[in-house]
């Protein structure tokens, strides 16, 4: 018998599928795709959709890679219009040193943007607070995503949580990068992250990843501990092994902010043919191996290319002493 009440009013859900799902095909989505997934999660009472990063093409070959990867103002206003409505907020992504602050992040009132979440490792924390600082300068709103919490020390996590939390951020995010974490791994990172947090006035927020098919659980995890901001992507389509299922999260919630057949509409009509099309993220053997050692998954991505199938040598590759995974990001 399932007892689960709906969710309160104080939840908000975060469609990343542009963004962590454009890892997987270089940002290169069909055309009416960011559209559709646009009036979809509108429709669904979504509350913020994460377009994609803003990184600078100064750093990147452009012609490597689709409109999503750099978030222009054009491209965003050819899918939301000049005035947007008030929901879904329109969020991107700019990582620590990936974006050039003073030519390249524009004042609040001539760009549809409304939020810059702030992507950082522990050893950016004090770069972190600067674009943070900036940014909300800008009159943005602000979210700081700690990535690769499960290889930091508990001492050096909390001295970047507190930094981090005497900036104007909004939003401090919980950021699950090698889908490494476990239930109760996650109620001890909200309580660590929470008492400074808490003491600031700042939202707690969840980003899981799917390694050990995990991701939906940690998410409501992580809310029963007090997050209130909730990421997900439309069939967990992320880098890797993907993220927590929108439409899994929606249909959790139970409530009547949100409505789940607009997004089961979009798989049927946009992300199927997507997959029939060889675009492939998702669960795999090698996720799982990565996720349970703490890997940075790339390194199962790259197995995945090669078409290997030899697991047991994969364990053995990357739980061996010395070894460094590799970084495409």
């Amino acid at each position: 018998m399932n007892t689960h009440k709906s969710a309160g009013e104080n939840i908000t859900v975060v469609d990343a599928t542009l963004r962590d799902g454009g890892i997987v095909n270089n940002f290169y989505f069909p055309q009416g795709f960011a559209r559709a997934l646009y009036e979809a999660d509108k429709a669904a009472g979504v509350d913020v959709m994460e377009f994609g990063y803003k990184v600078s093409k100064k750093l990147f070959n452009v012609s490597e890679f689709g409109e999503w990867k750099f978030c222009e103002e054009g491209s965003l206003r050819a899918v939301v219009g000049d005035k947007p409505e008030k929901s879904p907020k329109i969020a991107v992504m700019s990582d620590v040193g990936r974006v050039d602050l003073h030519t390249e992040v524009l004042p609040k009132e001539q760009s549809v943007i409304d939020m810059y979440r702030i992507a950082t490792y522990v050893r950016q924390t004090e770069e972190a607070a600067e674009m943070i600082n900036f940014c909300h300068d800008m009159g943005y709103a602000t979210s700081c995503n700690i990535m690769a919490i499960s290889r930091e020390s508990e001492g050096d996590l909390k001295r970047c949580v507190e930094t981090i939390c005497k900036t104007p951020v909004d939003v401090l995010y919980i950021v699950d990068s090698f889908g490494s974490l476990y239930e109760d791994d996650i109620k001890h990172v909200c309580e660590l992250y929470g008492e400074a947090a808490y003491k600031y006035g700042k939202q707690l927020g969840i980003h899981a990843h799917n390694n050990q098919q995990l991701a939906l659980a940690n998410t409501i995890a992580a809310m029963n501990a007090g997050a209130t901001w909730l990421d997900a992507t439309v069939s967990g389509m992320g880098r890797g092994a993907g993220n927590a299922f929108l439409e899994g999260l929606l249909g959790y919630l139970r409530s009547p902010r949100y409505n789940i057949n607009p997004v089961l509409v979009f798989i049927r009509e946009h992300i199927n043919p997507l997959k029939a099309s060889g675009v492939e993220w998702g669960y795999d053997v090698p996720y799982l191996l990565t996720g349970l050692n703490g890997i940075h998954p790339y390194a199962a991505i790259d197995f995945e290319h090669d078409r290997r199938t030899d697991y047991e040598n994969f364990l053995a590759e990357i739980t061996a002493e010395g070894y460094v995974a590799p970084s495409h990001r």
